[in-house]
């Protein structure tokens, strides 16, 4: 299972920092990421980390503004999103797999906001 936390309310420009807890130790054979889904919009890949070298694939809209990182002892992933834009609006989810990109398991929802 997937635990995802973080996210809310922030103005364009600003920052925020979002979290996903695995509740089983990850192998290095494992991925995980994050999609999004905006309001009225298919749910798109966002950004993913490999979790057994650290590699990371970020979409196009995000690219040198979100960085997701790991801790293997924890068994978490964090997304650290800067320079946010009121079109990163949506529904993040959080999720893992063994495939590219990562959409085997699904965590919950967490709401993000920009305002302009």
């Amino acid at each position: 299972q997937l635990q995802a936390s973080g996210g809310g309310l922030v103005q364009a420009g600003g920052s925020l920092n979002l979290s996903c807890a695995a509740s089983e130790r990850l192998y290095s054979s494992y991925n995980m990421g994050w999609f999004r889904q905006a309001p009225g919009k298919e749910r798109e890949f966002v950004i993913g980390i490999r979790w057994g070298t650290g590699r990371t694939i970020s979409a196009d809209p995000v690219k040198g503004r979100f960085t997701i990182s790991r801790d293997r002892t924890e068994n978490t992933a964090y997304l650290q999103m800067t320079s946010l834009k009121p079109e990163d609006t949506a529904i993040y989810y959080c999720t893992g797999g063994s495939s590219w990109p990562p959409d085997r398991s699904w965590g919950q929802g967490t709401q993000v906001t920009v305002s302009s």
